[in-house]
């Protein structure tokens, strides 16, 4: 909506100065509707209440400083009224935000379940896989005894990979250690896996444990950026930076890849995993951008205030 400033400047004046003559409620409605352009306008509560302020100084309500008892209560009321669609707008985020941030507990409660079933039951089905083919084993022949051989070295390569994604969906080190530890073992399997260098640095405060939620979206996020390296950046080194100050945590992911071909808008994040990063740390009252070059590597920055 574009909205012309003046022209609501000098529509307020005359809305309250109505509002003020007859204290009637169709003109508090106007207050509301005015609120509420303003709201889609881009105005924000300060520059409203400028206008209002103003609105009462050229009213001639406002002298050396001093206003008029009755009819600053009822301006005061004209005011509130017109700042209710913010207020409303507010809560709205902010009620949001709550049900994301509660959604996302749900879904990291689901993955640690999962995750633990992948451990116990698959893990329990494999062993009883080994136990059965190291009895047939003896009562083979020697050609098929070596076929025997490759299936139970398959087999343990997809133990290991179950028993990787296991502990991926359910990070027992970050339940039990915190972050750090966390983040420096999920870089010593990811580089383990995909031949790459990846160093993990910690800088700031006392690297005391941070709420469950707070460490939980920090490490899902750089999990989901590693990931991202891994499969799009043809990258060969990866810096991970940690930084808890008094106010917020930053973790910043840069690689040496590809980089982008040309800089991502908010709207286009949506793929590569970028969505889940945004809500993640969004519903924390955080935030995240990109900053990449092509042939220039990428670096994402993610910042997630410490209190609510």
């Amino acid at each position: 909506m574009n909205l012309n400033i003046d022209r609501f400047g000098q529509s307020y004046r005359d809305a309250l100065q109505s509002y003020l003559r007859d204290l009637g409620e169709e003109h508090l409605h106007r207050a509301y509707e005015m609120g509420r352009d303003a709201l889609v306008g881009g105005l924000g509560i300060l520059e409203v209440a400028a206008w209002h302020q103003e609105a009462l100084r050229r009213l001639g309500l406002i002298e050396e400083g001093t206003d008029r008892g009755r009819t600053s209560e009822a301006a005061g009321r004209f005011l509130a009224e017109c700042l209710s669609p913010f207020e409303m707008s507010h809560r709205g985020t902010r009620e949001a935000a709550l049900a994301l941030q509660r959604l996302n507990e749900t879904l990291e409660n689901e993955a640690k379940r999962i995750g633990q079933a992948l451990h116990n039951e698959a893990g329990q089905l494999l062993a009883s896989v080994h136990i059965a083919l190291a009895d047939l084993a003896p009562t083979l022949p020697p050609p098929a005894r070596e076929k025997m051989t490759e299936v139970v070295r398959s087999l343990k390569d997809c133990e290991d990979s179950l028993r990787d994604l296991s502990h991926e969906l359910r990070p027992m080190v970050l339940e039990n250690l915190g972050l750090m530890p966390a983040l420096r073992n999920l870089a010593e399997k990811v580089a383990r896996r995909n031949k790459l260098s990846i160093t993990v640095s910690a800088s700031g405060n006392n690297p005391a444990r941070m709420p469950a939620s707070i460490e939980s979206a920090i490490y899902r996020s750089t999990q989901e950026a590693l990931n991202n390296v891994v499969k799009h950046a043809g990258a060969r080194r990866v810096r991970i930076r940690v930084r808890r100050g008094s106010r917020a945590v930053s973790c910043i992911v840069q690689d040496d890849g590809v980089g982008l071909s040309k800089p991502l808008r908010r709207e286009e994040s949506t793929g590569l995993g970028l969505i889940g990063i945004r809500e993640r740390v969004g519903a924390l009252g955080g935030s995240f951008r990109i900053a990449s070059r092509p042939q220039k590597g990428a670096t994402l920055l993610l910042i997630v205030p410490l209190q609510p």
